[in-house]
């Protein structure tokens, strides 16, 4: 069965990307409504881009956790970020060692 990834790209300073890893950090998994299987947040700092990608198990994981996932904004968080993109994609090859 496919899996699926939601790419969200931000534009923030080192105090707003540190306040979004301590929140993931600080919760016990996903949010309510969120059928996320996991989350991974990229960084260049040096740029403030940020790139946070969410996994999930289905196409309709995804749409049900995109449209959770668009009910949240940084700026409720005290955070400056500002998003700059979303893309969807299905995962078709990953490998791990």
């Amino acid at each position: 069965m496919a899996q699926y990834a939601r790419v969200a790209s931000f534009k923030g300073n080192d105090d707003d990307i540190q306040a979004l890893v301590n929140a993931v950090k600080e919760s016990d998994g996903p949010p309510e409504g969120l059928p996320a299987t996991r989350i991974t947040i990229l960084a260049d700092r040096a740029s403030g881009d940020i790139v946070v990608a969410t996994r999930f198990a289905s196409e309709e994981d995804l749409r049900v956790g995109s449209a959770a996932l668009e009910a949240m904004s940084p700026a409720d968080s005290g955070s400056n970020m500002q998003r700059t993109g979303v893309e969807t994609y299905e995962v078709v090859y990953e490998m791990q060692s």
